[in-house]
């Protein structure tokens, strides 16, 4: 299985590829749109900040190639935010696949959130063999906004969040599930049986 997991300048990317190559898939780090297109399941992830990663997308067309893509495809961190309308992050127009604002938490406590968190309100595929004892390790200022027909998992802090994602072929996951232990892994590999 090949496995493209797109490049564009965003932090967590050798974890991710290792977490691959864990799971037995061929994973390689690409901006190319070719190499992209052609791939079993795409990768988006991220660390980083909006508007600078959205730059490099729409400098390299991969905002376009990203809403026409067929395949099953992960966002991962800033790979789900991004995937998101907005983000209040530097006022960013995100690449709209989910229609759904992405706000920073308020500083009523620790910002960012930092550490491990269960996931609640479980409804996906992706999330198969798993329940509401599943912990995920999170790090993030920022969140998006809980959707009723998108939002397949749940989590809080200081208010409830998207956890996950989903519409059609597009996965996105707040957390980092290559960091998140045997509940990342399952949900990967979930993501790889798709």
């Amino acid at each position: 299985m090949e496995v493209a997991v797109i490049k564009y300048n965003a932090g967590n990317v050798q974890s991710v590829l290792y977490a691959m190559e864990r799971l037995g898939a061929q994973a390689t780090l690409t901006d190319d749109w070719e190499t992209i297109q052609k791939a079993d399941k795409v990768i988006f992830p991220g660390q980083g900040e909006a508007s600078t990663a959205m730059k490099y997308l729409k400098e390299r067309k991969l905002d376009q190639l990203i809403r026409s893509l067929k395949q099953p495809f992960f966002g991962i961190c800033l790979g789900l935010q991004l995937l998101c309308e907005h983000s209040e992050e530097y006022d960013t127009s995100c690449l709209g696949i989910f229609p759904i604002q992405v706000k920073k938490f308020p500083p009523l406590d620790k910002v960012p959130h930092i550490g491990w968190n269960n996931l609640q309100n479980l409804q996906s595929p992706l999330l198969k063999g798993l329940d509401e004892s599943a912990y995920v390790y999170y790090v993030h200022s920022y969140y998006a906004t809980v959707h009723p027909k998108y939002t397949i998992a749940t989590s809080h802090y200081i208010n409830d969040f998207s956890a996950l994602l989903q519409r059609d072929n597009y996965y996105a996951m707040q957390a980092h599930p290559e960091k998140s232990s045997v509940t990342g892994e399952k949900i990967l590999t979930n993501f790889l049986n798709l």
